[in-house]
């Protein structure tokens, strides 16, 4: 249950009401302790300042679904960061798979990209991320972190690797198919 003393909750209703000078004085009085959360989860301050303004645009858009009933209006915020928080997280290692690639002869952009986008991982994943990067061919293993992780279209792949875009279609669906049967077993 909501407490009567409260401090945020007039300033939660009064924000679902379209009330901005409530919902800055809102944000003064709960930031902190919601970057905090953040910080706790995502373990990088860029990463926690960016999703702490996600946070506070649901809340402008949402206040109106806050039940006081329920419970505290800082329970439900501090929800909503750490949904947030976790969403990012499970996004950044569905990314991974698809978009991160490892030359095992040794192609220092292709490792470097996969230390980037596997910073959500923690060790393990990470490990069996690499291990199976490995068992995927090194040119479709190319291909997928240049059309995924830049954005090169398949006619683009096409000229770069000199082979039809038919081709690139190929590597690129085998090796998503190799990543995934690896990460499952």
């Amino acid at each position: 249950m909501s407490e009567v003393n409260d401090p945020l909750l007039p300033l939660l209703l009064e924000t679902a009401s379209g009330d901005k000078d409530a919902f800055r004085l809102l944000y003064d009085a709960s930031s902190a302790k919601l970057f905090g959360v953040l910080l706790r989860i995502l373990k990088r301050q860029d990463l926690a300042e960016d999703v702490l303004q996600e946070v506070y645009l649901t809340i402008w858009h949402k206040a109106e679904l806050y039940n006081p009933t329920m419970g505290r209006p800082i329970s439900w915020m501090v929800a909503i960061a750490r949904n947030k928080a976790i969403d990012l997280l499970r996004q950044a290692e569905e990314k991974t798979v698809q978009l991160s690639l490892s030359d095992q002869d040794g192609d220092d952009l292709s490792r470097m990209l996969v230390e980037q986008s596997t910073l959500a991982l923690d060790l393990p994943g990470r490990m069996t991320l690499v291990h199976c990067l490995e068992e995927v061919e090194p040119k479709s293993r190319e291909c997928v972190l240049l059309a995924y992780q830049y954005g090169l279209s398949r006619d683009e792949l096409s000229e770069r690797f000199n082979v039809p875009s038919g081709t690139i279609k190929t590597w690129l669906r085998r090796a998503l198919i190799g990543l995934k049967q690896c990460l499952e077993r």
